[in-house]
C-alpha cells in the first residue's frame, strides 16, 4: 500500500538544531520534517551527523540550539524515557535486548503489568503474555513469547525490538540500520512490517547505507553531510546518482585519474592472492578478486558496501562460509589473523584509535608490536633491535615525533597512522591491506601516505587499498573493484574516474 500525500502539518518537526562537543560543531542548523504515515530515509556518510541527530531526537543528548515540535507542541526530551513517553521510540542496529530473558520479558521489562493491592504486588504474567502476543500480531509475527529470546534468529529478535518500541504507544519509530544483519528474505519481511505500520499512520525514520533499500521502501529522503542539512526530497525526485552526489558533496563530473596501468611485466605475474566466490552469509555476497605482486587493487563503494567485510575475510578476522581463498595458487583457510600473517598478509584496520594504536605505549612499542606478537612472549626482541627498527621506520615513514619513546597517543592522527603502517611493514609482508588509511588526517599527511603506498607497490608489494575517498582510489589503484550493498558489481581499470565509479554504483542501485 503506497503512502498517502503528507498532510500540511508535520507530526514531528526540527528546525535549526545545533550540537557541539568541546567547542566542535557536529550538528549545524539541522532541519527535519516527519509526517504521519510515511517512511523517511535519513541518509549521509560516516560523520554526517545521523547518529548525533538521533540521540538529540531521543533525549540521549541535549541540543545546543534549535527547536523541536511534536504534533505542533514544543518538546525537548531530556532522557530516552521522556522521549518514549512522548511517543518517540528507537530500534538500534544491534538488538539491544536481553537474550537470557523470554520474548515477553524483553518486551515489558521495566513496565510489567501488575496485579494485587494497588497493582503493586505481583507481575501479572498472563497479561504480560497476552499483551506481548498482541503487539507481535500487530506486525504479523506469531511466536511463543515464553521462549528465550536467544532461541530465535536475529531477524525475529529485530521484530521483537520493534514490537517493544511500539508498546509505548509510539508515534515516531526510528530504525537505525535495522537491516545490517538480515538476509534478503528477512529484509523483505521487515519491509512488509514497515509498510503495515506506515498504513497505520506511524512516522518512521529509516537510517541505512543500502541504496536499493531506500528506493524499495522510502517515501522521502533527507540528506546530511558534515553535520549540515543538505536537503529534503520526495524519493521519486532524487535518483541514485543525485543522492550519491548530495551525500558526497560533489557531482559526478569527470576528474583526471593519476594512476597508470600495471606494467606489462607485473601484469603477467601469477596472482599472489586470489578468491573465488568467497563470502559470508549476512555479511558479504560471493566475491572474486585477484591481486598480483606490485599491484594496488582498490576497493570502492559507499559506506556499507562491504569493503571492510572483504578485508576481514581476507585477513582471517571473519570466517567465510563459501568460496575459496588461494595464496600463490594454493588453497588456504585462515582460522585467525595469525594464519594470515604467516602467509605474508598484513592489515591496517579502519578504526585507528580502537583497533590500531595502543595509545599508552610508545612509538617504539607500537611499531614492534606485530613482529613481537609473531615471535611470541618467550622470544623478546632485544631492546637495541627494537630501537634500531623503530628509528628506521620513523625515518622511512617520516613520522614526526620528539622521540621513539613518546607515547603514540600524543602524536597527530597522520603520524599515528604512519606508525600503524610501519608496524606491519616491520613484519615484511607480501600483501598489505589498508582499510581507510587516510581517514581523519590532514591533507599533507594524506599525500605522504599515498606516496608511500605507491612506493611500496613499485618495490613489489601487493596492496589492497580501501577508501571512502574515491579520488584516492582512482589515484593509486591499478584496478578498481566496485562494491555496492555487500556485493561485487563491477571492475574498472587504471585511468578510470570518480564519475565512472559512481555511475557503476548508481546504475546498480537504479
Amino acid at each position: 500500500m503506497a503512502a498517502l500525500p503528507p498532510p500540511a502539518t508535520p507530526l514531528l518537526e526540527l528546525q535549526g538544531i545545533r550540537k557541539q562537543f568541546a567547542g566542535v560543531t557536529v550538528l549545524d542548523d539541522i532541519s527535519l520534517r516527519l509526517y504521519p504515515g510515511e517512511i523517511h530515509a535519513l541518509m549521509g556518510q560516516n560523520g554526517a551527523g545521523k547518529s548525533t541527530l538521533i540521540k538529540v531526537l531521543t533525549g540521549v543528548l541535549a541540543s545546543n540550539g534549535g527547536q523541536m515540535w511534536l504534533q505542533g507542541q514544543p518538546v525537548a526530551p531530556a532522557t530516552p524515557l521522556q522521549a518514549q513517553r512522548l511517543g518517540i521510540s528507537t530500534v538500534y542496529q544491534e538488538v539491544n535486548l536481553c537474550p537470557n530473558l523470554s520474548v515477553a520479558e524483553n518486551m515489558f521489562a521495566g513496565r510489567y503489568p501488575r496485579r494485587g493491592a494497588a497493582q503493586g504486588l505481583r507481575i501479572d504474567w498472563a497479561e504480560v503474555h497476552r499483551r506481548a502476543e498482541a503487539l507481535l500480531a500487530r506486525i504479523g509475527l506469531q511466536i511463543d513469547v515464553t521462549r528465550l529470546l536467544s532461541s530465535y534468529p536475529v531477524a525475529v529478535q529485530q521484530m521483537v525490538a520493534i514490537a517493544r518500541a511500539l508498546g509505548v504507544q509510539a508515534k515516531v519509530l526510528i530504525l537505525d540500520e535495522p537491516t545490517s544483519s538480515l538476509d534478503e528474505d528477512e529484509v523483505q519481511k521487515l519491509f512488509e512490517v514497515l509498510r503495515r505500520l506506515r498504513a497505520e499512520g506511524l512516522a518512521i525514520v529509516f537510517v541505512t547505507h543500502f541504496l536499493n533499500q531506500v528506493y524499495a521502501v522510502s517515501d522521502r529522503i533527507t540528506v546530511l553531510r558534515n553535520g549540515r542539512h543538505v536537503g529534503e526530497w520526495p524519493v521519486a525526485e532524487l535518483g541514485p546518482s543525485a543522492l550519491i552526489a548530495a551525500m558526497l558533496g560533489r557531482t559526478m563530473a569527470e576528474q583526471a585519474a593519476q594512476q597508470q596501468p600495471l606494467p606489462e611485466e607485473a601484469a603477467q605475474r601469477p596472482p599472489l592472492l586470489q578468491t573465488e566466490g568467497l563470502g559470508q552469509a549476512g555479511q558479504l555476497q560471493p566475491i572474486d578478486l585477484q591481486v598480483r605482486p606490485g599491484e594496488v587493487l582498490g576497493l570502492a563503494g559507499l559506506l556499507g558496501a562491504g569493503r571492510t567485510e572483504t578485508a576481514r575475510l581476507l585477513f582471517g578476522l571473519a570466517t567465510p562460509d563459501r568460496g575459496v581463498l588461494r595464496i600463490d595458487g594454493q588453497e588456504v583457510r585462515f582460522e585467525s589473523p595469525s594464519d594470515a600473517i604467516r602467509h605474508g598478509l598484513a592489515l591496517c584496520p579502519e578504526e585507528r584509535k580502537t583497533d590500531g594504536i595502543v595509545a599508552e605505549l610508545s612509538v617504539r612499542e607500537n611499531i614492534v608490536l606485530a613482529l613481537q606478537a609473531r615471535r611470541g612472549l618467550r622470544r623478546t626482541l632485544p631492546a637495541a633491535q627494537q630501537a634500531a627498527m623503530a628509528e628506521h621506520y620513523v625515518r622511512l615513514m617520516g613520522i614526526k615525533t620528539a622521540s621513539i619513546e613518546t607515547p603514540i597517543g600524543q602524536l597527530s592522527g597522520g603520524n599515528q597512522q604512519k606508525a600503524v603502517i610501519a608496524r606491519w611493514l616491520a613484519t615484511e609482508p607480501r600483501l598489505l591491506i589498508l582499510d581507510e588509511p587516510t581517514r581523519g588526517i590532514d591533507v599533507a599527511a594524506k599525500q605522504e601516505i599515498m606516496a608511500q603506498i605507491l612506493q611500496l607497490a613499485r618495490a613489489g608489494m601487493a596492496v589492497v587499498f580501501i577508501s571512502s575517498e574515491l579520488s584516492e582510489v582512482v589515484r593509486v589503484a591499478h584496478r578498481i573493484v566496485v562494491l555496492r550493498d555487500r556485493r561485487q558489481v563491477g571492475e574498472l581499470p587504471a585511468g578510470s574516474t570518480e564519475a565512472q565509479v559512481l555511475d557503476m554504483i548508481a546504475a546498480q542501485a537504479a
